[in-house]
């Protein structure tokens, strides 16, 4: 078969050139010769595509090869070209049937493997599939023609790991044999006559059929290209809404934003149609209906098909169009609406039932109030009618205690909602005054505490403490011992006598854990210091027999920081008092001593250097140191305060007043031919005289070591060396015995500040990581000697109160609160510390 005509230029016109051409673009020749085989075919020539319907036409060119043959050339020589054997009538008759109109087919005509079908191809294919149906030739002589030529190609492809009989590629999916034609019967398209496959494509790539889908889809292209046999018209296809439909659009339709609800108010002008409509918002487009071919507006039709003409309907009313869509719309409208408002009322309804159910359980729970409070009226009322003078069964405070255990144990809630104060006023307090009206606190101090206990528990107010704890009209308890309990102490304390302040400290010490902490703090300020500080006033420490630490010192565990302003007039009338004072009076020391812990270092080292100091030099300056008559008295009574006055002051004594007159005294002595052994008994009986603690500093031991030095010059030199035999080497002796002395009591000393140092260390070590922050605090009261310590049976929140000298705290998540004036404060450790000294 020629393909001739593929090499045509986009006119259908052959190329002038030698050098044909393939060109892949769809000309009306190639449509035409597709769609009308049988067609007469005409070959285009040059002259034509010149001069088009203008040129001449050669009656033996009506009817061009197809094989596409240029012009012959006449004036060549003849050639003679076999042309076979002459056919038969018969095959010239069979000839020429074939080249008849074919008629058109159908598809049973054709055969069953024709059709659509799908090859097996891609990831169906197996790499085991290693011989083809087509490769039955053998192919131990594949490329043996080579042995013939150069070439090297069957090598190559050994090298590569080719293997012959196998097809090429990674899994050898190659094909072996080369492509087969398969020769068509007819002259009709390609697949007019069934499949045009070869048996070794159909062994290669194997099909599956598929003859439904292939029925199907030629029905379908069938009917694309002939009318309907019947004739008549399509009928449209209508869709309609369901009421179902409208309700569920309504549902999911939300509302509109602002700039929807401006977009919902544009001109929309709609020339999509054949006339001109005009909308006011752009949802009315998506409701608008399309008229169907028969005419009817209320139904929506499908679109005509494509490549029809759509007819014109048989009228067209759009007034009436419109008023139906707007009647349409309308009752739309009018559906969703009434399904809103449904719905609506169901919501009401269930949530009306619920509403019912909680007012049911609010109704339910007031009419237990109701008879809850009813019952604590009449146990109020029954009180009252006993509480009358002229009632027989008078009510008795244990009884009255009772009523409210009841009211606490039974109706809690109705008894912390009412209002305990006023009830406790009318109730419990003429009750209270009958049972203290006899009672002396300074003769029975614990009279009355249990039951003012029991009465703490009862009445006392748990969230006073949140505001300062001084509001009596928030607390029943706090107002109770104020205006009941607090008259007895004030009378009691107007005649009470300081100096006599061991019935008042021990009345205290039984009621501190039990009185509010204000009303403590109120009786400590306001009644005892005022006492005690004009008793401090009228004391003569030169004519009082009673000592004034005497009566001061009880009320230290109480008052503390508290009688500061009471020490500065103490220490000037005992400065007077010391003005005359010799050190040889002992009393002095009697009276000073308790205070050396009350005073502050400071303040005690001051007083000492100004009123004692001086007094212990001058007598010091009168002693006489005499080594064959001496008197101590002075000495001693100048070592007697050692404790009292410190280290350095005591050495700085000696240094001025006694070492001086000691070592001239010793010169004296060598310098006259002395007797060694008694200097020796000398030197040691002084140095005993001293504590460890004076020997100990370095400006005692030079002295003590000058006195050796100025010893041992004195045995080295030729005077009177020769006349005592030995005394040289006592003197060195006893110089050595000293040393090592010395530096024993150095190690000792430094050995035992070592295992102090390890002990504290240990300690620290145990106590610097304490376990919460509860145990921080408890150290460092400790170090600071500042009482810390559980309030029983107080609680702030849920939490323990505790007392931090005389502050009241609560430790909240390692934060300290310190109770203020009318609330809790937080603060810092250090703070806190401060504020307790």
């Amino acid at each position: 078969m020629s393909l001739s005509h593929l090499y045509r230029d986009g006119e259908g016109r052959m190329d002038d050139d030698d050098d044909e051409r393939e060109n892949f673009e769809i000309t009306d020749w190639d449509l035409q010769n597709e769609f009308n085989p049988n067609r007469q075919r005409h070959w285009q020539t040059k002259e034509e595509a010149t001069y088009g319907v203008w040129a001449e036409r050669d009656s033996d060119e009506e009817r061009p090869s197809f094989g596409g043959k240029r012009a012959r050339d006449y004036s060549a020589p003849v050639n003679f070209i076999s042309a076979g054997l002459k056919k038969g009538a018969a095959e010239e008759a069979e000839l020429e049937d074939s080249d008849d109109e074919e008629k058109p087919v159908k598809q049973d005509d054709f055969p069953k493997d024709y059709g659509p079908k799908k090859l097996k191809t891609g990831g169906n294919f197996k790499p085991s599939q290693k011989g083809f149906a087509g490769g039955t030739k053998s192919f131990m002589d594949f490329g043996s023609w080579e042995r013939h030529t150069k070439g090297i190609g069957h090598k190559l492809l050994q090298k590569m790991g080719y293997v012959p009989g196998r097809g090429l590629g990674k899994n050898a999916q190659g094909i072996i044999n080369p492509i087969e034609a398969k020769q068509r019967k007819g002259k009709g398209a390609v697949g007019a006559y069934g499949s045009e496959r070869t048996p070794q494509a159909l062994q290669d790539f194997p099909v599956v059929d598929s003859e439904e889908e292939a029925e199907e889809e030629f029905q379908k292209e069938l009917s694309q290209w002939r009318k309907d046999p019947s004739g008549s018209k399509k009928k449209p296809k209508y869709s309609y809404k369901t009421v179902e439909e409208l309700k569920a659009k309504g549902r999911v339709s939300k509302k509109l934003t602002a700039p929807q609800k401006e977009l919902s108010q544009v001109k929309v002008i709609d020339m999509t149609g054949r006339e001109q409509k005009v909308y006011y918002s752009y949802s009315q487009i998506s409701h608008k209906h399309s008229v169907p071919d028969d005419g009817l507006p209320l139904q929506s039709p499908q679109p005509p098909q494509p490549g029809k003409e759509a007819k014109a309907p048989g009228f067209a009313l759009p007034e009436l169009e419109h008023n139906l869509q707007l009647l349409i719309d309308l009752t739309e409208q009018e559906i969703i609406q009434n399904d809103r408002q449904l719905q609506y009322e169901r919501d009401m309804v269930v949530n009306l039932s619920h509403e019912l159910e909680k007012m049911s359980e609010v109704l339910d729970h007031e009419e237990r109030l109701i008879s809850n409070l009813s019952k604590v009226l009449e146990m109020v009322e029954e009180c009252e009618r006993r509480m009358q003078p002229n009632c027989s069964d008078p009510l008795t405070l244990d009884e009255c205690a009772r009523v409210f255990e009841t009211l606490q144990d039974k109706y809690y809630e109705e008894y912390r909602m009412s209002d305990r104060v006023d009830l406790a006023v009318a109730i419990v307090y003429p009750l209270m005054k009958e049972y203290f009206k006899e009672w002396d606190p300074l003769k029975d101090c614990t009279y009355g505490t249990e039951i003012i206990s029991k009465w703490k528990s009862l009445l006392e107010n748990d969230q006073l403490l949140s505001h300062g704890g001084q509001d009596l009209s928030a607390d029943a308890f706090h107002r109770l011992i104020w205006e009941v309990w607090m008259p007895f102490v004030r009378n009691i304390v107007t005649q009470w006598q300081p100096r006599n302040c061991d019935p008042m400290v021990d009345f205290l010490d039984s009621w501190v854990h039990i009185i509010p902490v204000w009303i403590l703090d109120n009786i400590l300020d306001q009644l005892i210091f005022p006492k005690l500080q004009k008793e401090v006033e009228n004391w003569n420490p030169l004519t009082d027999t009673v000592p004034i630490h005497s009566w001061i010192h009880p009320w230290l565990p109480l008052m503390q920081a508290r009688l500061e302003p009471l020490y500065s007039p103490i220490r000037s009338k005992l400065s007077s008092a010391l003005q005359k004072w010799h050190p040889s009076d002992s009393s002095a020391k009697l009276i000073l001593q308790p205070w050396k812990e009350v005073f502050t270092p400071g303040s005690w080292e001051a007083f000492m250097v100004k009123n004692i100091v001086p007094k212990l030099g001058m007598c010091l300056g009168e002693l006489v140191i005499n080594p064959h008559q001496q008197h101590m008295d002075a000495f001693y009574w100048v070592i007697d305060w050692e404790g009292m006055i410190s280290v350095s002051s005591l050495v700085g004594l000696l240094e001025k007043h006694f070492f001086p007159k000691w070592l001239q005294v010793l010169c004296s002595w060598l310098s006259n031919s002395p007797n060694y052994e008694e200097i020796t008994k000398w030197y040691l009986g002084w140095k005993s005289m001293f504590s460890d603690q004076v020997l100990a500093h370095p400006s005692v031991k030079d002295k003590f070591n000058e006195a050796l030095d100025i010893m041992n010059r004195a045995v080295s030199s030729n005077v009177g060396a020769y006349m005592q035999p030995g005394a040289r080497e006592n003197i060195a002796y006893l110089t050595h015995t000293e040393r090592r002395k010395d530096f024993q009591y150095e190690a000792m000393q430094e050995r035992r500040e070592a295992e102090n140092m390890a002990q504290r260390g240990i300690g620290v070590a145990a106590s610097s990581v304490p376990m919460n922050f509860k145990d921080l605090i408890e150290t460092k009261a400790e170090e600071h000697n500042i009482v810390f310590m559980p309030v029983i049976g107080k609680r702030h929140e849920g939490k323990q109160l505790y007392t931090f000298g005389r502050i009241v705290i609560y430790i909240d998540r390692g934060v300290v609160f310190v109770q203020g004036e009318k609330t809790w404060v937080p603060t810092s450790l250090q703070s806190l510390i401060d504020m307790a000294k």
